[in-house]
């Protein structure tokens, strides 16, 4: 029993202890760990503290930075503001001075209807005191002016005409036949029309595309650089370059076939190709004048003659090439010289010379058997042939044997069947004397009439003209045209004015 009691004791003693130990370790644990919720507390507050601190910085610094670039985008705003100014204020003072301009063109306009309304008047002022004075009209003075003139007329036509008939009744008709018909037999050369286009071969159809480059930008460069329309149509595997000048159109082959055997298309090597042909053809044209003068057997001349007889080459006299034309010239000359008892070798050399203004009339003015005269006689050439050249069109009168027969072998090569072609001839004419009326103008360099004339481009000289002069001077070639030329369709006048701008990297 007691031992009982001293273990029921002893367990209460043990729980007791246990139960204060187990107390006094949580108290403790308690205050740990209140210790540290307060010390974490007090991290934490100065965590919060420092991020705080932090965000101001960083807000600050975004406050900053969106004012700086708020004062940066202001600027700009200012700047483009005060650019559009300045360029409002540029037009004003542009259409001000083009109101003024205008101005002065409607009082000029109007000063001149005036000064030509007074011109009318005293002409018909004075017409009307000529009347008096002669006690007749204007139509009765004509009528009797035209009168008198027929009546002397008429008398030098029946002397002419009875002085002719005596001539040819002298000569044996069959025998002049029989010359003739040998001259040209001996010649027999053959007829060749010049057209105004030529077609090129293309490897594929592809290459259209690249002809005509981006935005037209390969095209455009070779008609400029050539002067020459190419035509590019549904045709396949060729295109179509047309232009009147045979010179031109033949450069502009070349360099197109060149260009498309090298395959590299585009405007710096367009260029560089077609000044490359042009020194080519230079070449071209000594070999053809030293062919021709081998062909018809003429020595003795110089060699920048025998050049500028190849240029003949790519002239055309009534739709036949002029060379080959001088050629059977000289031919049909040397052949009737030799029958009447001429000297051959100077109606040969006449013969073949005789075109030789055509060569440079373009570039002298006056009439190209008189320009051949003086480019005979400057190369020492003998006065027999000087004037056989300059009388082959009967002014002046050819006044030896020889000139005769130039004469008439030019009459016969460009009579016999098939060698007029006078319509080319005309139109080909009148593109010339457009590109000439344009070329008179200040400030053109060059210009090109295209499109069978219906339009004209006109390169001017950047530095000489700016944009309103270019456009004035549109609408002044426009007017000269309208008033010295005739065509049956408006013409189109562009006014290409450009700076370009080149530098070499070493």
């Amino acid at each position: 029993m007691e031992t009982l009691l001293f273990i029921f004791i002893g367990l209460a003693a043990g729980g007791a202890g246990g139960y204060f130990y187990y107390k006094n370790k949580v108290s403790n644990k308690n205050k740990d760990l209140l210790s540290e919720s307060e010390k974490a507390f007090r991290d934490a507050k100065i965590q919060a503290k420092e991020i705080l601190y932090n965000a101001r910085n960083e807000a600050l610094k975004l406050q900053d930075e969106v004012k700086k670039n708020e004062r940066k985008r202001q600027e700009r705003i200012d700047q483009l503001e005060e650019r559009l100014l300045q360029k409002e204020k540029s037009l004003d003072d542009k259409n001000e001075a083009i109101d003024k301009v205008k101005g002065d063109i409607d009082s000029k306009a109007a000063s001149i209807r005036k000064m030509r309304e007074e011109v009318e008047l005293l002409h018909r002022k004075q017409s009307l005191e000529l009347e008096r004075v002669a006690a007749m009209s204007t139509e009765e003075a004509k009528s009797m002016i035209l009168k008198k003139v027929e009546e002397e007329a008429s008398e030098d036509i029946v002397a002419q005409i009875k002085k002719y008939e005596k001539t040819l009744k002298e000569k044996a008709g069959e025998k002049a036949k029989w010359i003739i018909a040998d001259a040209i037999s001996r010649c027999a050369s053959e007829t060749t029309a010049e057209s105004t286009a030529t077609t090129v071969n293309l490897p594929s159809d592809d290459m259209k595309g690249r002809i005509i480059g981006r935005e037209g930008r390969n095209i455009n460069a070779f008609e400029q650089a050539t002067g020459i329309d190419v035509i590019v149509d549904d045709t396949p595997g060729s295109i179509v370059i047309s232009g009147f000048d045979l010179v031109r159109r033949y450069v502009a082959k070349v360099a197109l076939e060149r260009l498309l055997e090298d395959g590299r298309i585009h405007p710096a090597r367009i260029e560089e190709t077609v000044e490359k042909v042009k020194e080519d053809v230079n070449v071209l044209i000594k070999d053809l004048g030293e062919k021709a003068v081998l062909q018809t057997g003429v020595t003795g001349l110089h060699p920048n003659l025998i050049k500028i007889l190849g240029r003949l080459k790519f002239r055309v006299t009534h739709g036949q090439n002029a060379l080959k034309h001088s050629i059977e010239v000289s031919y049909i000359a040397a052949g009737l010289a030799a029958e009447l008892g001429a000297d051959a070798t100077v109606c040969q050399k006449a013969g073949l010379l005789h075109d030789i203004g055509k060569a440079v009339d373009h570039e002298i003015p006056g009439h190209h058997a008189k320009i051949g005269a003086d480019i005979a006689r400057k190369f020492g050439l003998s006065e027999d042939v000087v004037h056989a050249i300059e009388a082959h069109h009967d002014d002046p009168a050819p006044t030896t044997l020889e000139a005769q027969i130039v004469q008439a072998a030019n009459l016969i090569s460009n009579t016999r069947p098939g060698a007029q072609k006078d319509n080319l001839d005309a139109h080909i004419k009148r593109l010339m004397e457009l590109e000439n009326l344009c070329n008179g103008f200040d400030g053109v360099e060059k210009s090109y009439a295209v499109q069978a004339g219906t339009e004209v481009r006109i390169f001017v000289n950047a530095e000489k003209v700016d944009d309103l002069q270019a456009v004035r001077l549109s609408h002044q070639i426009a007017m000269k045209i309208e008033k010295d030329l005739h065509y049956p369709e408006p013409v189109k006048v562009y006014v290409v004015r450009e700076t370009r701008a080149v530098e070499y990297a070493e």
